[in-house]
């Protein structure tokens, strides 16, 4: 669109020149850099990116079949995908699965799984470098579909990319290390006339089902990690990200993986997503989403399933309600600006987002003088424009459940601030911050995930600390001081699975923050560290007695 990018003629579409081709593993992994977008060409990349999109969608609405066995499958049935800033805009229209596909898929991998578990781990790491070459090559080209299907600005959408590029540096350098760990006969003890090792397997067949708000980071991660330990892996987008899902099937192929090993399965999670999790040959489980689903799929995987031979993991991220605390002696500046980056990033649709502020009565009224303010001053509209920091929220169910909280916090609450409602196509809400909010109203208690953030007052730290940890969830937590007593006894008390002191609670890195909650945030190893991968791996262990008599070479 013009009000977006220059009136001259669009220069050719290229892939991202910035970065080299991969290099073999080495230590330190290394993250994938943001773009910077202070840089002209960089931007200009991005836009004709966008533009081009556009172009290609006005002439066409494509259409992603689903993949089995290395082959594309049309279903019968599609399903839209939508931008959620333009109401009617589609991006594609996405085959929609049934049992037969799942049935199909299973008995595909179940061909496949011998051949990919013998295949060397140092071959299976190398394809991970392939697709990660290849997600950097196509990054500009797949900002655009993040911007326009997931609803993300710029910098959230550049930023899951460069998650997905780390999952798999980083899962492909660890199988590399597990490997080189279980080779070495010292690992485990021996003794002379006894030798003992420890031999990794794959669990066989795992369903990757991952969410819509980091759709390609939270997918990538969850097949890189499966395929790399030599699974097949059965992959099941959300209903509300697939066409980026389409993308990330497009990076592996490319990047030479075998027929049935992973397989593309778009469909509903109350079809295609509850026959996975109950087959009885799918041993693994890996999901993020809501509370209600993850305990759902617990519930389900427990139950012993006919020909079921044996118990399915399961490995579940279910969301959070997370606070952060700002204390009498923190730097208010940085807060605020942590605060707002936490609460109304991505509209709020994270995981770790903040939801709750824990604020010492003694700096409170400056505190939410400044943090009124600083909302204020968000932009907010279409994310297609760099300017942008809050697009829309994913879809009108989540819009309409979101103004539902602010009902209710404009009727039980003290309202700082509420965004006016605007005549904007879209699926547009907030931001909005209450005050005066009981510990026990669904403001505090309930994951919203959106742009609603409620403030509460702390007459000591260990007030507020306890306010904090009054939640069934434990994820993220956050902490403004600089008293070294706070941050000591934050380190040690505040209960969730990743504590931030001084910085936003969310944009967890691969590798330099493992990922993962406590209480009802979810179960299974943190993402992103070094003992995610075992997760989706059984160890045999060998014992040999080498003084047998009777020996016949």
């Amino acid at each position: 669109p013009s009000a977006l990018v220059s009136s001259r003629p669009l220069p050719p579409y290229t892939p991202t020149p910035y970065f080299p081709p991969p290099a073999p593993y080495t230590l330190p992994f290394r993250t994938c850099p943001p773009l910077d977008f202070s840089i002209p060409e960089v931007r200009e990349n991005v836009a004709v990116a966008i533009s081009r999109l556009e172009t290609e969608l006005s002439r066409s609405t494509p259409f992603y079949a689903a993949l089995i066995n290395g082959k594309k499958a049309t279903t019968g049935k599609t399903l839209p995908s939508r931008n959620p800033a333009i109401s009617g805009q589609i991006l594609g229209e996405v085959a929609q699965c049934s049992e037969k596909e799942v049935n199909e898929a299973i008995s595909a991998a179940m061909a496949a799984r011998e051949k990919w578990k013998k295949t060397p781990s140092g071959e299976r790491a190398a394809l991970l470098f392939r697709t990660a070459h290849h997600l950097e090559k196509e990054r500009s080209h797949l900002m655009a579909f993040e911007i326009m299907e997931a609803g993300k600005s710029w910098r959230e959408a550049d930023g899951d990319i460069c998650e997905a590029i780390d999952f798999l540096r980083y899962y492909a350098g660890e199988m590399t290390r597990l490997d080189a760990l279980y080779r070495n006969p010292g690992t485990v003890s021996s003794i002379p006339g006894e030798e003992n090792r420890l031999i990794p397997q794959p669990l066989g067949i795992m369903a990757a089902i991952p969410p819509w708000n980091f759709p390609l980071a939270l997918a990538t991660g969850m097949i890189a990690a499966g395929v790399v330990a030599g699974n097949c892996v059965i992959f099941k987008p959300s209903s509300l990200s697939q066409v980026l899902g389409a993308k990330i099937m497009e990076a592996f192929l490319e990047a030479g993986i075998p027929p049935g090993v992973l397989q593309f399965l778009p469909g509903e999670g109350k079809s295609v997503g509850e026959l996975l999790v109950r087959h009885p040959q799918i041993a693994l489980i890996a999901f993020t989403g809501s509370n209600e689903v993850g305990r759902h799929i617990l519930s389900s995987a427990a139950t012993l399933q006919p020909g079921q031979k044996q118990f399915k993991r399961v490995i579940a991220e279910m969301g959070g309600k997370n606070a952060i605390i700002v204390d009498d002696g923190a730097d208010l500046d940085e807060a605020v600006s942590g605060v707002v980056a936490s609460a109304f990033g991505y509209q709020g649709q994270k995981c770790s987002a903040c939801s709750r502020v824990i604020v010492l009565r003694s700096v409170y009224a400056d505190f939410t003088r400044r943090l009124v303010s600083a909302t204020e001053d968000l932009v907010r509209g279409d994310p297609r424009s760099p300017s942008v920091f809050m697009g829309p929220v994913i879809d009108e169910k989540a819009r309409m459940k979101i103004k539902s909280y602010i009902k209710l916090g404009i009727e039980t609450a003290k309202p700082l601030y509420v965004r006016k409602e605007a005549d904007e196509s879209g699926c547009f809400i907030g931001p909005a911050i209450f005050d005066n909010v009981s510990p026990e109203s669904p403001l505090a208690q309930e994951e919203i995930f959106g742009p609603v953030l409620s403030v509460f007052q702390a007459e000591t730290f260990d007030d507020a600390l306890r306010l904090a940890n009054d939640s069934l969830f434990g994820l993220t937590g956050g902490l403004y001081s600089r008293k070294p007593s706070h941050i000591e006894k934050a380190r040690e008390a505040f209960h969730a699975g990743n504590l931030y002191i001084n910085r936003k609670t969310t944009g967890a890195i691969v590798g330099r923050q493992p990922f993962g909650g406590f209480n009802l945030s979810g179960v299974g190893a943190k993402t992103g560290g070094p003992d995610y991968l075992l997760q989706f791996m059984q160890v045999k262990s060998v014992s040999e007695n080498t003084r047998r008599k009777g020996y016949i070479p």
